[in-house]
C-alpha cells in the first residue's frame, strides 16, 4: 500500500489546517539607528531601506511601526564623540537615552529594547575597556551595568547586552535591582558568534574594531555545545530572554536552545543575511518576498519565539497581503 502524505497537501485549506508554524507581525522586532543632529533621515548604504534617524525625525518611523502593528524595537545609537572608555554609552544624556525618552513620548505601547554594548562608543571599536590590546572583562562589567541603568532610567523596557563579557547578566541584574528597576527585563545575546555576517551592521553603526578582532569574546562558529553552556550561564544569572545571533546559519543552535531551555528565544537575523537577500533580489535571481518569508519562517520552525530583523516592516506588509 502506498502511504499518501500528499492527501494533507491537496489544497490551501488543508495545508492551512495542518500547518505547524506560522509567521505573525507580532514576531518581529525592528532595529532603529539613532544619531545626533537635526532633520536627518539618511539611508544606510549597507542596509537598503533602513535609515539613520535624528531625534526630531523619529516620529515618522515610530508612526509607521505602530501602524503596521509591530510591537517592539531595538535601539542602537551612534554618538558624535568616541573615547577609550566609551563614556557616551553611559551618559544619561547620550543618544540612546535621549532616543528612548523621545520614543516614550511618541508611543505609550511600543516596547523598547536597548542594545547594551560599547563598540559604537569606543575609539578602538572593541566592546569593552582595554588593558593594553586585550578587553578587560571585569573592568567592562562595571561600565555595562552603568549603561543598563542609564537606559532603564530613560525608560527602556528591556536591555540587551551584546558584548559577550563573562558575568555581565548578573552584574546588570544586580545593578538594575539595586537602582529600583526590578521590572526592567534582560535579553541576553547569549550565543553570539564571531561571524562574518556582521559586516553591513558595522558600517551602519560605525563599530568595526580598529585592530584585531572579537574572537576572544564572541563565540567560535565551530561550536554548538558551548552555546548551550553560555545560554545556561546567562539564564542562571537572570536573563529573561536569550538570543542566538546570527540566525540563518545557526538554526541548529536555536533548535538546541528551544529543546534545552524554558525561557523565550530571540533570533537575530543579522545584516549580512539581509544584504545577501537584497542583492540577490536586485539581480532578479530570487523572489524577495517568498525568500524572506521562508527564511523568517525557518527561524520560527527552529524554535525562535521572536525575530529581530531589518525586514520587519516589509515582512509585516507582506503578511497582511497573504
Amino acid at each position: 500500500m502506498i502511504k499518501r502524505g500528499r492527501r494533507l497537501r491537496e489544497n490551501s485549506s488543508i495545508r492551512s489546517l495542518v500547518r505547524e508554524n506560522t509567521l505573525s507581525k507580532n514576531d518581529f522586532i525592528f532595529p532603529i539607528f539613532v544619531v545626533e543632529g537635526e532633520n536627518i533621515k539618511e539611508e544606510i548604504s549597507s542596509l537598503d531601506g533602513n535609515y539613520h534617524w535624528s531625534l526630531d525625525r523619529l516620529e515618522e518611523i515610530i508612526s509607521e511601526i505602530e501602524t503596521l502593528g509591530i510591537r517592539g524595537v531595538i535601539v542602537f545609537g551612534l554618538p558624535n564623540v568616541k573615547d577609550e572608555c566609551g563614556s557616551e554609552s553611559y551618559n544619561h544624556n547620550g543618544i540612546v537615552q535621549k532616543a528612548v525618552r523621545k520614543i516614550k513620548e511618541l508611543s505609550k505601547d511600543l516596547y523598547i529594547i536597548t542594545d547594551v554594548c560599547m563598540c559604537q562608543y569606543t575609539s578602538h571599536g572593541h566592546c569593552g575597556i582595554l588593558n593594553g590590546t586585550k578587553v578587560d572583562n571585569d573592568a567592562t562589567l562595571e561600565k555595562l551595568a552603568e549603561i543598563a541603568v542609564s537606559h532603564a532610567k530613560a525608560g527602556a523596557d528591556m536591555v540587551a547586552p551584546s558584548d559577550m563579557m563573562d558575568g555581565r547578566i548578573l552584574y546588570m541584574r544586580n545593578a538594575l535591582d539595586e537602582n529600583g528597576f526590578k521590572d526592567v527585563a534582560i535579553m541576553s545575546y547569549a550565543a553570539k558568534y564571531c561571524s562574518a555576517f556582521y559586516g553591513p551592521f558595522r558600517e551602519a553603526a560605525h563599530s568595526a574594531p580598529q585592530f584585531g578582532d572579537r574572537k576572544t569574546y564572541q563565540m567560535d562558529p565551530a561550536n554548538s555545545r558551548e552555546a548551550l553552556k553560555e545560554i545556561d550561564m546567562d539564564i542562571e544569572e537572570g536573563a529573561d530572554i536569550i538570543m542566538v545571533k546570527p540566525a540563518l546559519s545557526y538554526l541548529d543552535i536555536i533548535k538546541s536552545a528551544k529543546e534545552n531551555t524554558s525561557v523565550p528565544i530571540c533570533a537575530y537575523s543579522v545584516s549580512g543575511e539581509f544584504a545577501m537577500v537584497k542583492a540577490a533580489a536586485k539581480a532578479n535571481l530570487i523572489n524577495e518576498k517568498s525568500v524572506v518569508l521562508e527564511m523568517l519562517l525557518s527561524m520560527k520552525r527552529a524554535g525562535a519565539d521572536m525575530i529581530i530583523t531589518y525586514y520587519a516592516l516589509q515582512a509585516a506588509k507582506w503578511i497582511e497581503e497573504v
